[in-house]
C-alpha cells in the first residue's frame, strides 16, 4: 500500500495539468448539474418559488367586517400561538367586479398601505406599488387577473361594488401587476386579488367590507391544527371562509405537470451525459499512461496495486471536483445575474433541495467510479515493458478508398483527417467517441423540440387546441314583442377581426359509476362545426358523435370508435367517440359534440357562450373591445388561457439546460481531441518524416476534429429530433393534453446547431494542432519505439 501511495503522489506531481483538468472538468460539470437542478425546481414548481420569495401565508382566514367581523382583541393573540411564525394583516376587503375592454372578472379588493406587508408580500412583476401621490384611486392586480382583463400598468379599469344604496362604480388606475401564493383567479372559480389604498376602499365601500388575515406557520404540517386553534380564537361564527397553502398549490400546480415531467427527464439525462463525459476523460487519461503502467508492472507492481492506485487517484479527483462544485454553487451561485442566481438563492426553501444537493454529486461520483473501475481493470492487464509497443494503438494501413482519393489529387489534409477521425487507430473506439459526443447534442436537440412545442401556444394556438382565442358570454334580456329576435352569431361575425362565432354550451357530467366528473361541451352545429384540433380519428359530423381529450379516454379506459355513457343533470347521454382532440383544459377530461346533439336531449337549449375564431393577425384585445362596443347586450369577453404568457415560462430554463449540455459536450470534445492526438502521434510524426509540412499536419488534426464533431452533430440532432418528438408527445399524453402536439425545430435551427458544433470542434483543436505541428522527431523518439 505504501508503494501505491508513493506512486500516486509521484504521478500527481508529474501530471499536474492533467490532474487539474480532471478536477476542474468534474467540478464544472457537477456545478452545472446543480445549477440545472435549482433552475428545474425554480421553473417546474413556480408556486413554491413565489411562496418562498414572498414569505407567503400558509392559512388565510376571511370574515365579515363591522361588529360581526373578527374581534380586534382576538387578532393580537394570533401571533402568540405556538404554531404561528408571523401574521399578515388584518386587511379590510370588499367583493367587486372589474371591467375593461368588454372583459369582466370578479375581484376581492384588499386595503393595504403604501408599503407591501413583510409576510405574504405580493411580488411585483410589472409597474410599481401603490403610492400616496396625485392619483388616489390606484390598484395593483394579481397576475392571472391582470392577464384575464388584458390590463397592465398605466391603464384603467372600472370597478363596481354592490352597496346598500345601490351599485358604486369608479375608475381605478393600474399601477402594477404582482404575483401571490394565494389561490389565483380562475374564470367562474373565484375572484382574484386587487390591492388598493384604505382611502380608496373608504370611497368605494364605506360600510360594506370584510376582513382577511394571513398566518405563516412554523411547520406546514401543522396547518389543520393551526386552523382549528385560530378559528376557535377568532370565533367560528365570524369566519366565513378558510384557504390553505395546500389549496393554493393544488390550484396552481395543474398547469405545470407537463413541464415538471419534461424537466425531470432532462435532469436524469443530463446527469447521465455528464457522467459519461467525465468518465470518458478518466478512461482517456488512463489510456495515455499505458507506458507508465508497463514500467510499473516491470518493476514489480501487481495488477491489483495498479487498479487500486488508479481507483484511489481518480476517485480523489471526482470527490474533490464534487466538493468544489457543491461549495462553489451554494456559496457563490446566488451572485450569478438573472434567474440563475435567483433560483439558487431560493433553492434551500424548495422541496427536494437536500436530496438534490447530496444526490447529484453522489450519483455523478458513483458513475465516475464505475467507469474508473472498468478503465483501471483494463490498466491492470497492460503487459510489462517487453510488450510496450502493444500499449500504443497500431496504425491501420491506408484504405483502398483513401489511396483512390489521393490518386484523384484530393487534398491530403482532408484524406488524412478523414482517416484519423474514423479509421485510425481503431474504428470501434472512434465510433464510441462519436456516440459519446452525440449524447449531449441529442439532449440539446430534445430541449429545442420542447422550446418549439411551447412556442406553438403563441405562434399556432389552433394546433394546441386553442382555435378560439376569445369566449363571449352575453346577458340577453327578453326581446320586445314587436322586435325580431337578434342573431348573436351575425352580430359577432360582423366585428372586424372575427372569422367565425361558434355557439356553445358546457355542462358537468358524471362518468359511469358516478365516481368522477368530466366536462361535456356542445360546440357549433352540424352545418357550422367547431374547428377541433383532431389528433386521431375525425371531427363529429353526425348525430351522437363526439371527440374527447386524452384525459377522458384514460379516465374511462376507452378508445376512439367506442360508445360512452354519462349522466348530465340527471339524464343519460350516450355518445360515439369518433376522434381524439387536443384538449388543454381540465386535464383533457373533456368530451365535445355539437349543440344539435345536446338539443336532442334538451329541447330549446340556448347557447351559453360563443367561441370566437379570429382572422390571422387579429389582436384579441382589440377584438374584445370591439365586441363589447358592438353588442347591444352586456357582453363578458374572456381570452383563452395561455401557459406561455406566464413570466415563469420555461424558455429561460431550457436555455440554461442547453448551456449545461453545451459545457458537457465541450468536455467530451476536448477529451476526444486530446486522446486522438495522443493516439495518433506516431502516425503524425511519420507523416512529418516523409515530407508533410507542419501546417499540413496541424490542418489534418483540425480536420479530424471537425469531421468527428460534424458526424456527432448529425447523429445527435437526428436522434434528438426523433427522441424529443416521442418524449414530448408521451408526456403530453400522460398529462391529459394528448399526443400530437410536439413540433420539431426548423431546418435552419438544426442546421445552425450542426454548424456550431462543427466550428467548435475545429476551434478546440487549434491549440493541440499547433503543439503537434511544432514537435520535432528528436523530441518524441521514445514515442516511436
Amino acid at each position: 500500500m505504501r508503494a501505491t501511495w508513493r506512486w500516486v503522489r509521484s504521478d500527481l506531481r508529474t501530471h499536474r495539468g492533467e490532474a487539474l483538468f480532471a478536477v476542474l472538468a468534474t467540478a464544472g460539470v457537477i456545478a452545472s448539474l446543480l445549477l440545472s437542478a435549482a433552475l428545474l425546481g425554480y421553473a417546474a414548481d413556480p408556486w413554491q418559488r413565489v411562496f418562498n420569495q414572498s414569505r407567503g401565508g400558509h392559512v388565510w382566514l376571511h370574515g365579515r367586517g363591522g361588529p360581526d367581523g373578527f374581534d380586534p382583541a382576538a387578532l393580537a393573540p394570533l401571533a402568540s400561538l405556538d404554531e404561528v411564525a408571523a401574521v399578515s394583516g388584518p386587511f379590510r376587503t370588499a367583493a367587486a367586479t372589474l371591467e375593461t375592454s368588454g372583459t369582466r372578472a370578479d375581484v376581492v379588493l384588499r386595503a393595504t398601505g403604501t408599503r407591501p406587508p413583510d409576510t405574504a408580500r405580493p411580488l411585483l412583476t410589472e409597474g410599481h406599488w401603490l403610492t400616496a401621490g396625485d392619483r388616489p384611486d390606484q390598484i395593483v392586480l394579481e397576475r392571472a387577473l391582470a392577464r384575464t382583463l388584458w390590463a397592465g400598468p398605466g391603464e384603467t379599469v372600472t370597478v363596481t361594488l354592490a352597496g346598500r344604496d345601490g351599485p358604486t362604480t369608479r375608475t381605478l388606475y393600474v399601477t402594477g401587476v404582482a404575483e401571490t401564493a394565494e389561490p389565483r383567479y380562475r374564470a367562474g372559480g373565484g375572484g382574484g386579488v386587487g390591492w388598493i389604498l384604505p382611502g380608496t376602499l373608504d370611497r368605494l365601500a364605506p360600510a360594506v367590507t370584510g376582513q382577511s388575515v394571513g398566518l405563516r406557520l412554523k411547520d406546514p404540517d401543522d396547518t389543520g391544527y393551526a386552523v382549528q386553534r385560530a378559528v376557535t380564537l377568532l370565533g367560528a361564527e365570524r369566519v366565513d371562509r378558510v384557504t390553505t397553502w395546500q389549496q393554493a398549490k393544488a390550484d396552481a400546480g395543474g398547469d405545470d405537470r407537463l413541464l415538471g415531467q419534461i424537466f425531470a427527464a432532462f435532469g436524469l439525462a443530463s446527469l447521465l451525459a455528464a457522467s459519461v463525459a467525465v468518465a470518458g476523460a478518466v478512461r482517456a487519461r488512463i489510456r495515455g499512461q499505458a507506458g507508465d503502467i508497463a514500467v510499473l508492472k516491470a518493476v514489480g507492481f501487481t495488477p491489483g496495486q495498479v487498479i487500486r492506485g488508479f481507483l484511489l487517484q481518480h476517485l480523489g479527483f471526482a470527490v474533490a471536483g464534487a466538493a468544489l462544485a457543491t461549495a462553489a454553487t451554494l456559496t457563490c451561485g446566488r451572485w450569478i445575474p438573472g434567474s440563475v442566481g435567483e433560483a439558487v438563492a431560493l433553492w434551500p426553501g424548495m422541496p427536494g433541495h437536500r436530496a438534490a444537493v447530496a444526490g447529484v454529486p453522489a450519483a455523478a461520483v458513483l458513475l465516475i467510479a464505475a467507469a474508473t473501475a472498468l478503465a483501471a481493470w483494463r490498466a491492470g492487464r497492460v503487459p510489462p515493458v517487453p510488450a510496450a509497443r502493444s500499449a500504443h494503438p497500431a496504425a491501420r494501413p491506408l484504405s483502398a478508398l483513401g489511396r483512390r482519393a489521393l490518386g484523384l489529387r484530393l487534398s491530403p489534409v482532408l484524406v488524412l483527417g478523414w482517416r484519423s477521425a474514423f479509421t485510425a487507430p481503431g474504428r470501434a473506439r472512434a465510433l464510441g467517441a462519436t456516440a459519446r459526443l452525440a449524447l449531449p447534442i441529442a439532449l440539446m436537440t430534445v430541449a429545442l423540440v420542447a422550446w418549439s412545442t411551447l412556442g406553438q401556444f403563441r405562434t399556432d394556438p389552433a394546433r394546441m387546441g386553442r382555435a378560439a382565442a376569445l369566449t363571449v358570454r352575453t346577458e340577453q334580456p327578453p326581446a320586445a314583442p314587436t322586435a325580431p329576435p337578434a342573431d348573436p352569431e351575425a352580430v359577432l361575425e360582423a366585428v372586424p377581426g372575427v372569422a367565425d362565432a361558434v355557439p356553445g354550451a358546457e355542462f358537468l357530467a358524471l362518468v359511469p359509476g358516478q365516481t368522477g366528473t368530466i366536462t361535456l361541451r356542445g360546440l357549433g352545429t352540424t352545418g357550422a362545426p367547431y374547428p377541433h384540433t383532431i389528433a386521431e380519428g375525425r371531427a363529429p359530423e353526425g348525430p351522437d358523435e363526439a371527440v374527447a381529450g386524452q384525459g377522458l379516454l384514460d379516465l374511462l379506459g376507452v378508445r376512439v370508435g367506442e360508445w360512452v355513457r354519462m349522466t348530465v343533470e340527471g339524464r343519460p347521454q350516450i355518445l360515439h367517440l369518433v376522434g381524439r382532440s387536443i384538449e388543454p383544459d381540465h386535464g383533457g377530461r373533456v368530451v365535445s359534440t355539437t349543440l344539435d346533439t345536446l338539443r336532442d336531449g334538451v329541447p330549446g337549449l340556448r347557447p351559453a357562450f360563443h367561441a370566437l375564431v379570429l382572422r390571422p393577425g387579429a389582436d384579441p384585445r382589440r377584438v374584445a373591445a370591439a365586441v363589447a362596443a358592438a353588442g347591444r347586450e352586456k357582453a363578458e369577453v374572456r381570452g383563452a388561457a395561455d401557459p406561455a404568457d406566464a413570466p415563469d415560462a420555461p424558455r429561460g430554463v431550457l436555455a440554461a439546460l442547453v448551456a449545461v449540455l453545451a459545457l458537457i459536450a465541450l468536455v467530451e470534445l476536448l477529451t476526444l481531441i486530446g486522446t486522438g492526438v495522443r493516439d495518433r502521434v506516431r502516425d503524425l510524426l511519420a507523416l512529418r518524416a516523409i515530407g508533410l509540412t507542419p501546417r499540413q499536419i496541424g490542418a489534418a488534426v483540425v480536420t479530424a476534429a471537425a469531421l468527428t464533431a460534424l458526424a456527432a452533430a448529425v447523429l445527435g440532432t437526428a436522434a434528438g429530433a426523433a427522441l424529443g418528438h416521442r418524449l414530448v408527445d408521451a408526456e403530453a399524453a400522460a398529462t391529459g393534453l394528448g399526443a400530437g402536439v410536439a413540433r420539431l425545430p426548423g431546418a435552419a435551427v438544426l442546421g445552425g446547431l450542426v454548424l456550431a458544433v462543427t466550428v467548435t470542434g475545429a476551434l478546440a483543436a487549434l491549440a493541440p494542432a499547433v503543439r503537434t505541428a511544432r514537435r520535432r522527431l528528436v523530441d518524441s523518439a521514445g514515442e516511436t519505439l
